[in-house]
This record gives structure tokens, sequence and C-alpha cells, in this order.
């Protein structure tokens, strides 16, 4: 019986390593990797899978992401290229493909003149992963700016939604299909140079609240309900605390860093043994941000 591979042999690949693919540069390789090149080719591919009951994972920015040690059965979908990073300029905002590094749809806004991402620098990832998971903070909300969104379903097939049929919450979204194709947002006019200043104030709040640029790391919990995890976290005297190669970092403690050798397996121990510390101490049950396949 033909594999994926053989199946879709121009873009479809068996055994690729994961880790060059995600921030932590972690993790086992994916049984079958796909980077589809058109539409019509991710289509295809998303009616092939379903019809023979594949289990598909689409891989964003790789930011917000563990890989565990062991391969990942199933395929796992890449979308890069003209046909899902694509920004241009529309009627009263920014259109853009789900593959679009963020930092492109900020910077293509900020030029044009249009405001309300400014605040969103520094976040990384796709756009389609940003307004999945609504990304933002005290600042602003992707999601406060988006006007339509255009997904694809498990049978190929595409479908508009508009800002009445799309809810947004506290960093989720109803946007449960596959796939985000391309995200329209509503902006408003604006100086470039005021849109600027304003980036550059964000960028500086919000990296002095991360780990050093130089460090991988990734956001280990979400901030429950009126509380801050970080400060959850300190209380039960966590701040540096180490599991092989993860340690929480010393400049946020709700961030995991992983210094060079870390395996996944310390990554998720780490997990484990904070949740648990601050579930003892603080009696407050941490939620995991942090995305594992």
């Amino acid at each position: 019986m033909p594999t994926l591979a053989d199946t879709f042999p121009e873009f479809v690949k068996t055994r690729e390593p994961l880790a060059p693919y995600t921030h932590l540069k972690i993790g086992g390789p994916a049984e079958f990797f796909a980077q589809p090149r058109t539409v019509d080719e991710l289509a295809r591919l998303l009616r092939h899978c379903t019809a023979n009951q594949l289990p598909v994972r689409m891989l964003g920015g790789g930011y917000n992401l563990l890989v565990r040690d062991d391969p990942v059965t199933g395929v796992v979908v890449r979308l890069h290229g003209p046909s899902f990073s694509f920004v241009e300029t529309a009627p009263n905002g920014v259109r853009c493909g789900g593959g679009t590094p963020m930092f492109d749809l900020l910077a293509h806004a900020v030029k044009a003149g249009l405001g309300g991402l400014e605040t969103l620098v520094g976040i990384r990832g796709t756009v389609g992963g940003s307004v999945r998971c609504n990304v933002g903070d005290k600042n602003g909300e992707i999601g406060a700016c988006v006007r339509r969104v255009v997904v694809l379903h498990d049978d190929g097939s595409e479908h508009a939604r508009g800002k009445d049929q799309l809810t947004f919450g506290e960093h989720k979204s109803d946007l449960t299909e596959p796939v985000i194709l391309s995200v329209e947002f509503d902006l408003q006019p604006q100086p470039p140079a005021a849109l600027l200043k304003r980036m550059r104030r964000a960028w500086v709040t919000r990296k002095a609240a991360e780990p050093l640029s130089f460090q991988s790391a990734v956001r280990m919990f979400r901030n429950p309900p009126g509380q801050d995890a970080s400060r959850l976290i300190d209380k039960a005297g966590l701040s540096r605390y180490r599991v092989g190669g993860a340690e929480v970092s010393e400049r946020n403690a709700n961030y995991a860093v992983a210094h060079p050798g870390t395996t996944a397996r310390d990554i998720l121990k780490l997990l484990d043994v904070v949740a648990s510390h601050v579930k003892d101490f603080c009696g407050v049950e941490l939620k995991r941000e942090l995305n594992v396949w």
C-alpha cells in the first residue's frame, strides 16, 4: 500500500526531524512532514488524510510548542511559501496569509500607517496561530482587530467567517478548523511615526518581562483569573529551579529556559514539579499554556 510520501512525493517527507522547526530546537521526527506549496495541494492532502484516518497536526512558528523526544505519529503540516505567507494592504486594513510571521504583519501595518496591532510587537509565531490563540495582553488582543477569517475544513473546502461568526476569549477562540488560510484585519489610519513610537514602548515593556533574547525559552502556564503565574511560582520558591537542562527563568518565573542538551522530558518534568509546588504552597492549580505534542 502506498504511503503518504508515495502519494504526494513533491511535498511530503518521511521521518523529518522537527527540532529545527521549533524555537526550543527540541523534539523527535515526524512520521510524515508536509509542506504543500498551494492551497489546492493542501486541500488534497487534507482530503486524503481524512479519508485514510491519518491524524494531522499544523505546525506554525513553533514558538509555543514542545515536541516530545519520541517520533510524532501522523502528518505534521507546515504552511510555508507565497500561498500562505503573504501580506497586503486591503480596504480599511490588512489581509495576510495564516502562515505569515507576526513580525511581517506588524511591520507592514505600521509602514502603511494602519494602527491597532502595534502593541503586539515582540509576540512571535504566525498570524494563523496567533489569531487562533488570541494573543495579546492588557494593552490589546489580536482578536479585537479581526474582521474576517478564511478557514479550510477536513474535506478541503474553504469557508469564510466574519466578525459576527467569531468568538474570542482570553488566549482562546472558537476557531477549531484545521487550517486558517487568511485573515483580514480592520485597522485605523494613524501617522506612522506615532505608531512606531507606540510599538517601541510596547517592545521595551514586553522584553523586560521575558528571558534574555539569546535564551531558548517558552511560557509555561496561563495566568489564573486575577493572579499572575510568575508571582505564584516565585512565591513557591522555584526561581532558577532546574531539572536536567531545563530551568525556571530568573527574569520571569513563568518561563522555562532550555539550556544546551535539554530534552523534552526535562521540560515536562519541570512543568510537573512547578505545578505541584504551586498547588501545595499557594493552593492554586496552574493550567499549561505550552502546547505539547
